[in-house]
């Protein structure tokens, strides 16, 4: 589809449609300095298409412009969200829709979850903390997990520097082998991603 305008300049969506009728969709974001291409959120894109939910990789404006370090957070809460309410309004008007991404873009969709009325946030290699940092309770993000108010699945590797966040009431982690990149394990990502789409896009 077209760029997408945002307060802060275009963002880049590729959309993908199952074969038959969409029953929900997922959208998710990347990470701070990598693209949509990473393993991961292709390997999710990939699950979530064959159990019938349309896909939207969203690139967020900095990356569109070619910038390397990622805008503030206000400004990729703000894309995001100009993002999925076009989408709402458009292309998957109508459906269910899961938020989610890989690190930062998990951020992003926990922080915006509410505004943008997702039924569900997917966060894939969810940054509690920055590395060595575990032990600074001002460097924690789990305030941005625990905010949200919808089911949430993380799926993080268990020798992730970035930290292990816990389980919590309507929280569930799927601990797999590996670090932050969560390439080690696609199979065990598929699988939760699978399991966990089917109980929340019924």
């Amino acid at each position: 589809m077209p760029d997408v305008d945002t307060p802060h300049g275009p963002a880049r969506v590729e959309l993908r449609r199952p074969s038959a009728a969409a029953r929900g969709a997922l959208v998710l974001g990347h990470g701070a300095g990598g693209g949509t291409g990473a393993r991961d959120l292709q390997a999710a894109a990939d699950v979530a298409l064959e159990e019938g939910l349309a896909v939207a990789l969203v690139e967020q404006p900095y990356r569109v412009a070619g910038r390397k370090s990622p805008a503030p957070a206000a400004q990729l809460d703000a894309a995001w969200t100009a993002v999925l309410a076009q989408l709402a309004r458009s292309e998957l008007r109508a459906l269910p829709m899961v938020a989610g991404g890989r690190s930062s873009g998990a951020r992003v969709a926990c922080r915006t979850a509410g505004a943008v009325g997702a039924a569900g946030v997917l966060c894939l290699a969810f940054p509690v903390h920055l590395p060595g940092r575990g032990d600074d309770p001002a460097s924690s993000r789990l305030p941005e997990l625990d905010a949200v108010r919808v089911p949430v699945l993380v799926v993080q590797g268990e020798a992730d520097a970035f930290g292990m966040p816990p389980d919590a009431p309507g929280r569930e982690v799927v601990r797999l082998r590996g670090t932050h990149s969560l390439s080690s394990d696609l199979p065990g990502l598929r699988d939760a991603v699978r399991g966990w789409l089917r109980r929340t896009v019924p």
